[in-house]
């Protein structure tokens, strides 16, 4: 018994040699600590898998996007219960992502609200995924998802589809800027597992995420004109106190006065001619969050007068943003300049 047992060990040594002889062979450039499953060995001819890089995962700015994402989904989904905590484990199976897109687009998609089958739940990510797609490339999105890719859990998928759509909703959150992963590349090519570590960009600068790449004439003015942009800054000044003055308040600082969302309140208040409750908003404060909620209610006056929905975001107001600022009482300006 000793004997076979002993040669049962041998012969497990040699065949797990021999497995890591093959591996050695057909992952040469395979970066260390990635794991190569036994499942990857099995893919098909010219077939294709991306792994996230385990150094990756680690990093602290792309821990913060994720973070960023989780807390926004929940706080889009409150309603809902729903609760992420994971987002490889909680988005793979369209669930989420179907509520999510729902939530935002206001559309209902015809799907079956639970699915546990493996083929029901890549059906409800097909029918997720081709509503997004169908809402995003018209305005040039590169599709960096598929059902496949999502269902297998594939981290980078999932984030780019997310950020893909907090951009396009303008969500009111700020991602980290210059986020970027890298991931191996698997492919089968004649029987031989191929790898490759490629970087992939996930967020680039705040500005260019959210849009405003379009560039106006305050882009033109900060950077070519600096010279004319204290005139500018002086008409708006003098706009803006020729109102607040009847409050006995004063501007001397666009960027850092508007900055907590009280100034633009009252103003509004003083150019349409009506006294704007104290319980809408917070006359002192204290947090980020109250601040965003100040800036995104005077926007939401600004609109209940006929204005466009400023392009700014009340995040980059009160972030200390200039253009975003001056965006924002330029609108004023043009519309109420000849305001008594």
């Amino acid at each position: 018994m000793a004997g076979l047992l002993c040669g049962t060990k041998r012969k497990k040594q040699v065949s797990d040699l021999h497995e890591e002889g093959k591996n050695a062979i057909n992952a040469p450039m395979l970066p260390t600590g990635t794991e190569i499953h036994p499942e990857d060995t099995l893919m098909e001819e010219n077939a294709e898998r991306i792994m996230l890089d385990p150094t990756s995962r680690e990093n602290l700015k792309f821990k913060d996007l994720l973070k960023v994402l989780i807390d926004w989904i929940n706080s889009e989904l409150e309603e809902d219960r729903i609760i992420v905590k994971d987002l490889e484990e909680d988005c793979y199976d369209g669930q989420v992502l179907q509520k999510l897109f729902e939530k935002l687009s206001g559309r209902k998609l015809n799907v079956a609200e639970v699915t546990q089958s493996e083929i029901g739940q890549k059906q409800k990510l097909q029918t997720v995924l081709e509503s997004v797609n169908e809402m995003l490339r018209p305005h040039g999105w590169t599709i960096e998802w598929s059902v496949d890719s999502i269902h297998s859990k594939n981290l980078v998928a999932i984030v780019y589809l997310l950020v893909a759509l907090a951009m396009h909703f303008q969500a009111p959150i700020r991602l980290p800027e210059h986020v970027s992963a890298q991931v191996v590349v698997v492919k089968k090519r004649e029987g031989i597992l191929q790898t490759a570590l490629v970087t992939k960009e996930l967020t680039s600068t705040t500005e260019m995420m959210m849009g405003r790449f379009e560039r106006d004439a305050f882009d033109t003015l900060l950077d070519h004109a600096p010279d004319k942009l204290n005139v500018v800054k002086t008409s708006l000044i003098t706009f803006v106190n020729k109102h607040l003055n009847k409050l006995n308040l004063e501007v001397t600082e666009l960027e850092s006065q508007f900055a907590d969302g009280v100034y633009l309140i009252l103003l509004m208040g003083l150019l349409e001619d009506y006294f704007v409750p104290l319980f809408n908003f917070f006359l002192t404060p204290e947090s980020f969050e109250q601040k965003v909620h100040n800036v995104a209610f005077a926007f939401e006056l600004m609109q209940d007068g006929g204005l466009k929905k400023p392009k700014a975001r009340p995040e980059d107001v009160v972030n200390l943003n200039l253009k975003s600022t001056l965006r924002v009482l330029y609108n004023l300006f043009t519309n109420y300049k000849n305001s008594e």
